[in-house]
């Protein structure tokens, strides 16, 4: 027997190349956090459409021409704060009436909601609700206005204020979160305020009220720079000009 090596002969492997060594695995990165987007209508321009089912009937946008209109959202019936806003809204009613200016409430809730919580606000609090409350359980009209906002909630709307002139154009909208509530008594002065400055072309200072002291563009031209000076305003310096209320 022979005493050659019976061992057979077996290629060495060949080094194993870059290629073919395995994937370093990588750190798991977390995924990217992004706030959900939410649409909003813009002051200046028309403000969107709508026809709802309100507790005094069907209403739209287009009943409104020729009057200011405030549309309000609230996130539910029969919760504290929104019950303080609307007692507030109806005792100022009168008074919005008296600047051409409609009162009209949302919220995500039946009719039947809204009809109850009228009639107790009626029974407990001794306060008629004097204005229309929108149904909008398909968050349509919320949805339009951008008054649903995730953060706070998926299907109730936060307190959203929109000032509608009497052409139907949006001309301020303010929002609060659901834990506070509103100053009616604010909603009411820029109403009047927006009137006065569209009806005389000045704009109203901080906490301007009817009768106080309006302000007056700055020139734009050194004609115009060279003029202020001799229009009779109570001018603290170029820009800075006041005139009484007209």
């Amino acid at each position: 027997m022979s005493c050659a090596n019976t061992t057979p002969n077996i290629p060495a492997a060949a080094p194993a190349s870059v290629a073919d060594a395995p994937a370093p695995v990588a750190a798991p990165v977390a995924a990217a956090i992004t706030a959900p987007v939410v649409s909003l209508p813009r002051i200046n321009e028309p403000a969107p459409d709508f026809r709802a089912d309100t507790t005094f009937g069907p209403r739209s946008l287009a009943d409104y021409r020729g009057k200011w209109l405030v549309l309000f959202s609230h996130p539910a019936d029969f919760t504290p704060v929104c019950t303080t806003e609307f007692t507030a809204f109806a005792r100022a009613a009168n008074d919005f009436a008296a600047a051409n200016c409609e009162l009209l409430g949302l919220s995500i809730d039946s009719i039947y909601s809204h009809l109850a919580w009228v009639q107790n606000i009626k029974e407990k609090f001794g306060v008629v609700i004097p204005f229309p409350i929108i149904e909008d359980l398909s968050m349509k009209v919320a949805r339009a206005y951008g008054m649903i906002h995730p953060g706070a909630a998926d299907t109730a709307a936060v307190r959203a204020t929109f000032i509608i002139d009497d052409h139907g154009i949006l001309r301020a909208m303010v929002y609060y979160p659901m834990t506070n509530g509103r100053s009616v008594a604010e909603i009411l002065r820029l109403v009047r305020g927006l009137q006065h400055s569209f009806a005389h072309g000045v704009a109203t200072p901080e906490g301007w009220q009817p009768g106080d002291k309006c302000l007056v563009g700055a020139p734009k031209t050194v004609a115009e720079l060279d003029a202020r000076m001799q229009e009779g305003l109570e001018t603290t310096d170029w820009y800075f000009s006041m005139k009484p209320a007209a």
